[in-house]
């Protein structure tokens, strides 16, 4: 990367929810232009509808692509035609395809390493997918155009805990069948293996939570912990990895285990973020670990409620840009590392001295 500030493509989200809301406000505060180059995919004139209804002062730069960007600005990349029609709170298949079209582009101009980070707003699941856009979540979309054949994870973040789960959003009387040892141990590689590259954690303890209630030898009410979870532990334990469980999650969290670990790993996606709801507070963060381009998104909904009143907090998405723009870093710094790794050293205990020797093979081939 040329030496410019990191480029944070934004998607609009649902026009019709609090995404504009929420980045107009994070970039009023001109210290966060200091940070990076913002640039949102939407539409200009959504934008300045916003912006006047809410009585903000934001300023934006338009632009035709993130190549374009004007540093110390917010700038915006139009995808979305000019004759869309802003309604709040209200669910309709324009706000869809604006939604989809916004993050198609990104995509588009991630192929052509003119962005660098994604933060996506809140979009209205409901109506995203269509014809043209055959995805029910921005994440699936995501990880077939950039996944580049691997599997990603989402994992919810605030602060210091970190939280994935190991089955999606499947109904729950479908969770036990769907949850595999193979599944299982997929996850917990992955997860692992974000807490290491994305986070900087050289070796991150995993807690990993149960999926029946009191999961005892003498009171359980089913055989997954027996015929799977505790065998994938055991089985990962051996080999090194540090995660420890299955922990009912009610003892799990009411005191506090968490603190202990680097991160927990759920069975379903409601036991996840039920805990995570509860110690966020609606400040949490969504990462999509596991694909090249680093992803991030406030971990709450479009909030049809409180769109257009002026009364949506933006430290979720401030907090989203911040995690991403984190990850980049430690991403850099590893490849920096592996790009110039230390010379293997050993101590030579042919002779007396403790003068530490180098070499960049194994000491025992020059004996």
């Amino acid at each position: 990367m040329e030496d410019r500030k990191i480029r944070v493509a934004i998607t609009q989200g649902d026009i019709n929810g609090v995404g504009y809301e929420v980045i107009l406000k994070t970039f009023d505060n001109p210290t966060m232009l200091e940070l990076c180059t913002p640039v949102i995919y939407g539409s200009p004139k959504v934008a300045a509808y916003h912006r006047k209804s809410l009585e903000l002062s934001t300023n934006f730069t338009i632009v035709n692509s993130a190549a374009d960007a004007v540093e110390d600005r917010l700038n915006i990349v139009s995808c979305t035609e000019d004759e869309v029609k802003v309604d709040f709170a209200k669910a309709d298949a324009e706000a869809g395809k604006a939604a989809a079209d916004a993050l198609q582009k990104v995509v588009e101009e991630y192929h052509d390493y003119l962005v660098d980070v994604l933060v996506t707003a809140p979009v209205n699941h409901q109506i995203l997918s269509s014809e043209l856009f055959p995805f029910k979540t921005q994440h699936a979309y995501l990880e077939q155009a950039i996944g580049e054949g691997a599997r990603s994870l989402a994992i919810y973040v605030k602060d210091h805990f970190r939280i994935a789960s190991v089955t999606s959003n499947i109904p729950l009387r479908d969770v036990p069948a769907a949850l595999t040892q193979e599944l299982l141990q997929e996850r917990l590689e992955a997860f692992a293996a974000s807490l290491t590259t994305d986070f900087g954690i050289d070796a991150p303890r995993i807690a990993v939570l149960s999926l029946n209630p009191r999961n005892t030898a003498t009171n359980s009410f089913g055989s997954e912990e027996e015929n799977c979870i505790i065998p994938v532990v055991t089985e990962m334990s051996h080999n090194g990895m540090l995660c420890f469980g299955p922990y009912a999650v009610d003892e799990f969290m009411g005191k506090e285990e968490y603190i202990h670990y680097d991160g927990v790993l759920a069975m379903y996606h409601d036991q996840a973020l039920a805990v995570f709801n509860t110690l966020s507070q609606e400040e949490g963060v969504v990462y999509t670990a596991g694909l090249p381009l680093i992803r991030t998104a406030p971990a709450y909904s479009v909030k049809y409620d409180v769109v257009g009143k002026g009364v949506m907090d933006e430290n979720s998405f401030r907090q989203a840009i911040y995690l991403a723009l984190d990850i980049f870093r430690q991403r850099e710094r590893e490849r920096e590392a592996h790009a110039n790794p230390l010379r293997k050293q050993y101590y030579d205990k042919r002779d007396d001295s403790d003068k530490l020797k180098q070499m960049d093979t194994n000491p025992e081939d020059e004996l």
